[in-house]
């Protein structure tokens, strides 16, 4: 269970814990199934940036774009280079070999900074909802990670033999990934759902990028969705 924790800790988040050296698939299982209790200190960061602007009335819109700047920074974000180099593969070429040496350049296409300015967008604009109830936005930050329960899904296969995709995928039972699907709300569930079968059949599998691209999306679309229900 240590070395599940400082896993997750020190992937998802810019936290410093001591590294694992040696990661076998019952310590990437249980580093999954922990990704949520993990970033909960990002979700109390994301709910301490929204509470101060509520209590200096600032614009709420502009809380929003900052509580996304806080969130990228304490992940060192890596989901949003994720997002962008998924997003760039999966118009890149219709060729997998193709598609996954675009994702492996690091460098953002046209595709890639467009998805990441429409999702920062709308997760910020979805937070300024938030200022009266910033735990409740901190928390629904936490139960974003529950994405990766269904990229991880034992059902879904690596894209490629090495990478961090490798190290993670098909070690999340299905029957936790059916219930990541539902914490995140039918909309939010869903979203990771198609992106993960898009990317099995343009790929071929998933990859550390689709884990990253999954978490953002369902954090936008989660956060969409509960300002309609709470």
């Amino acid at each position: 269970m240590g070395e599940s924790w400082r896993l997750a800790t020190g992937t998802l988040t810019a936290l410093p814990v001591r590294a694992v050296t040696t990661v076998d698939r019952r310590t990437a299982r249980g580093a999954m199934l922990l990704a949520p209790v993990a970033a909960l200190p990002l979700g109390l960061l994301v709910a301490l940036v929204l509470a101060a602007g509520a209590a200096l009335d600032l614009p709420p819109l502009a809380v929003g774009w900052v509580a996304v700047g806080a969130l990228a920074a304490g992940s060192r974000a890596l989901h949003w280079d994720g997002l962008s180099d998924t997003v760039d593969g999966l118009t890149a070429s219709y060729d997998a070999e193709r598609s996954l040496a675009v994702m492996r350049t690091g460098t953002s296409g046209p595709a890639g900074v467009l998805a990441t300015v429409v999702v920062a967008g709308v997760q910020a604009a979805a937070l300024a909802a938030y200022l009266d109830r910033p735990l409740l936005a901190g928390g629904l930050v936490a139960l974003s990670r529950c994405a990766l329960w269904i990229v991880c899904c034992t059902r879904v296969p690596a894209a490629r033999p090495e990478g961090l995709g490798a190290s993670f995928s098909g070690t999340v039972p299905l029957g936790v990934a059916v219930l990541g699907g539902l914490v995140l709300s039918v909309v939010g569930g869903l979203a990771v759902v198609v992106l993960v079968r898009r990317a099995a059949r343009r790929f071929g599998g998933v990859t550390g990028d689709v884990m990253g691209a999954a978490v953002e999306i369902a954090l936008a679309t989660t956060l969409l969705t509960w300002t309609l229900v709470a």
